[in-house]
């Protein structure tokens, strides 16, 4: 799902600055992943700035270096799966962190590729699977999945390798199946051997991304930050407003043209404001979904305890 292209947005070194406080620049780290377009479209529209905000929308592919600088104060905000962000609350070494934005839900932009023979999620026993181990959206989706279907990591064949590899591999035909995402599922279905197995949108509500801060800077900066949730807002209403300038900026970000990202898009949902609002709801879909990121990586054995995941949820800066 994080799709791990190089672009010239904005380079690492940018963020040897420290951290941000009252009144100084804003840092939202992010990967190349279309689901996180719309914070780029906030940043180049000027919906930031006419809100009296300095926000830079910093490119960190790895999931492991936004965490490294975000546990370092170089970035203050990140934007990254549920599932990570319940982990990097619940690590050995945790670092504070509360969800206070949902973005977007993966609805058929991430899946199992497969040779045509097989046909079932059973039917992968025993194969050659490629896919990132030890964390992330991927391992986490899988692993979903092959519970769903009476089944388990040790069943397959594991190859470990980030998803754009993984895709590659599979239509390279050097795998059985692959975990990966767009634009490799579409790759894999115009090869003569491979097609979608299964796929993101089987799963609603299992690869879903989120806007996480430290309690003390939402407690020092809280109107910015509501600020924030106020121009992706706003981002989500222009792309549904001005569908081919909104698309057309944020293929830019995505490294796409704009009429492959019209087509990929359609495997993300993302959410504005009424649907923070449910997601945010007492009980409701945010909660389900960390819980079930806790429960996951605590049985894999990859935390030791499991977070409340209540302490990880703040709603409150919602419009």
């Amino acid at each position: 799902m994080k799709k791990v292209w190089v672009v010239g947005l904005l380079v690492i070194s940018v963020l040897l600055s420290g951290t941000a406080f009252a009144g100084e620049n804003i840092k939202l780290a992010v990967s190349v992943w279309l689901g996180y377009a719309p914070l780029y479209l906030a940043k180049e529209k000027g919906f930031f700035q006419k809100r009296g905000l300095d926000v830079d929308v910093v490119v960190i592919n790895s999931p492991v270096d936004r965490r490294a600088a975000f546990a370092a104060d170089r970035i203050q905000g990140f934007a990254t799966t549920v599932d990570t962000l319940v982990m990097t609350a619940a690590a050995e070494t945790p670092i504070p962190v509360k969800q206070v934005l949902v973005l977007d839900a993966s609805h058929g932009a991430d899946g199992l590729v497969a040779k045509k023979d097989i046909k079932t999620i059973q039917d992968l026993k025993g194969k050659t699977v490629a896919g990132q181990m030890g964390g992330g959206a991927s391992y986490f989706w899988l692993n979903y999945v092959l519970a769903q279907n009476g089944m388990k990591l040790s069943d397959l064949k594991m190859v470990d390798m980030r998803a754009p590899d993984a895709g590659a591999a599979f239509v390279a035909e050097k795998v059985d199946a692959a975990i990966t995402w767009e634009p490799w599922l579409h790759r894999a279905k115009a090869t003569p051997h491979g097609h979608v197995l299964y796929s993101s949108d089987k799963t609603p509500g299992i690869i879903v991304d989120s806007l996480g801060f430290k309690p003390e800077f939402l407690a020092k900066r809280r109107d910015d930050v509501k600020k924030i949730v106020a121009a992706w807002n706003e981002a989500i209403t222009f792309m549904q407003t001005n569908t081919a300038e909104a698309d057309a900026i944020m293929a830019k970000f995505s490294n796409l043209t704009p009429d492959i990202f019209a087509i990929e898009k359609a495997g993300v949902i993302f959410y504005g404001a009424k649907e923070n609002k449910e997601w945010f709801a007492a009980g409701g879909k945010l909660a389900t979904t960390s819980q079930r990121a806790a429960d996951v990586w605590y049985d894999l054995k990859l935390i030791k305890n499991k977070p409340n995941v209540a302490d990880l949820i703040d709603g409150s800066f919602l419009e």
